[in-house]
Parts: C-alpha cells; structure tokens; sequence
C-alpha cells in the first residue's frame, strides 16, 4: 500500500460473501507480529472467530452493531499475560505482573498488533472496523471465547472484503494536533479553527438536528458519550480487571 493510500482508507461496515483464507489471515498476523513490542514480549492474542453461532452470541456485547453478525471473521484482540507468566513458571522464574504498569504493557503491544494487523489486511484488499465496544462489555466476551485469568479483551475488529465504498470521514487538521518542541495551549480562536471543518459538515448539522443540541459537541457530551455512562463502564472494566488478575 503506498502512504498515499494511506490517506484515504475508509472504515468498512458492509462485506461480501468472499471467504477468506487461512493462508491469507495467517500471513497478515506473521506480518502484525512484527510491529513493535516491549521488551520482545508480545504480550497479546487474538481470537478468531467465523462460526455464525458465535457470532450471534457476541453480537449483544456489541450492541448488536450488524457487521459482528455480517462480517466473515470477526477478530478479538487480547492483552494476554497467560502465557508470558506460565513461561516464566515454568523456568523458574517468579512473574509479578498483576499490576497496572503490566496491563498498560500488554495494552499498548495489543493495540500496536492490531493496528499493524488492519494496515496489513487493507493492503491486501480487506476492508475493517475497529469496534470500541469490547471494553464496555468485558465479561461476556471473556466468558464466550473461554478466556484465562491474566488475559483481557481490548478492541475487536470485524474483517472482510469490501461491498461498499462509503464517504471518507472527517479528520482534524494537522495544525490541531501537533506540537512542535512543546505543547501549545489552545486559545478560543484555535479551537473555532480546529473544529471549523467538522462542525460545517451537513451530516453533522444533522446529527444535531436529531438529537435536539445546540451543537455537535453537546452530542458528544450529552448523547454518546456521557458521564453516566463512562463512570458505569469504567467500573466496569475495572472490576473485570480485577477478576482477570489484574490487581491494583
């Protein structure tokens, strides 16, 4: 793929029937095992799953989004320090990783993975959706894919060939994002241009129109993403964590 490509990927939400091979997904996680890793650990795993039955029985952990039912494979990618730790018990060697350092480690390999992972498959045509969802609804997943102590589920991706080619989405400009040397504290008259863009979209004028706001960013606050909501899923996480192993 070149970088130019890059610019305009797309999030795909609808696929085809086309099956995809084992050959083919194999090679793309060969290639996502060398992204960049602490250490060389490679604390994480991933879950595949095509069975429909499956599919079905994840769906409600994903509020039931249509892609987890549609999709040919469905990936789940796990912060995964199983299997580091029993390696290490059975060398003799005593792993203390049940902390919130260890997690981050094994959270940030997992997302670095995964990620080399969906650049791999869309160079080779693959269309894919990250699902945010995965953290919100823990317990049940772990649950379905039989997952150990020490081993969370963080981002789950649907995976397949493409049948659609919808609109590209909105990104911030550069100037919003980076800092060069150090960070630069946003003025008013910034963040108006940083967000000029997105909030002059007739698909965002609409979001808001239905969602009966005075702007886009009361839908952020008062409709997606809500205080309610975050400190009901944060608990969630956590106390998952905590059953998981992961103590701190």
């Amino acid at each position: 793929m070149e970088i130019n490509e890059l610019k305009y990927r797309k999030t795909i939400r609808k696929y085809s029937n086309r099956d995809i091979s084992e050959k083919l997904l194999n090679e793309l996680f060969e290639v996502a095992c060398h992204a960049s890793t602490t250490g060389n650990m490679q604390l994480y795993s991933v879950v595949v799953t095509r069975d429909v039955e499956k599919k079905v029985a994840l769906s409600p952990a994903h509020f039931n989004q249509k892609m987890v039912k549609s999709a040919p494979v469905i990936l789940t990618f796990c912060a995964d320090f199983n299997r580091f730790i029993k390696w290490c018990e059975f060398r003799s060697a005593k792993p203390e990783y049940g902390n919130f350092q260890s997690f981050l480690t094994a959270l940030f390999d997992t997302v670095i993975f995964a990620q080399q992972f969906c650049t791999a498959a869309e160079s080779e045509g693959l269309g894919i959706c990250y699902l945010g969802t995965t953290t919100y609804n823990p317990d049940p997943i772990i649950d379905i894919l039989k997952l150990p102590k020490m081993v969370i589920p963080v981002l789950t991706v649907t995976l397949g060939y493409p049948d659609e080619n919808p609109q590209m989405v909105d990104r911030l400009p550069l100037c919003g994002i980076i800092h060069n040397e150090y960070y630069r504290e946003y003025s008013r008259n910034d963040i108006d241009n940083i967000y000029k863009y997105k909030e002059g979209l007739p698909e965002n004028h609409k979001f808001i129109e239905e969602n009966d706001k005075a702007t886009l960013a009361q839908v952020f606050t008062d409709v997606r993403y809500t205080k309610d909501n975050n400190e009901f899923f944060s608990k969630t996480f956590l106390d998952t964590l905590k059953r998981q192993g992961f103590n701190f």
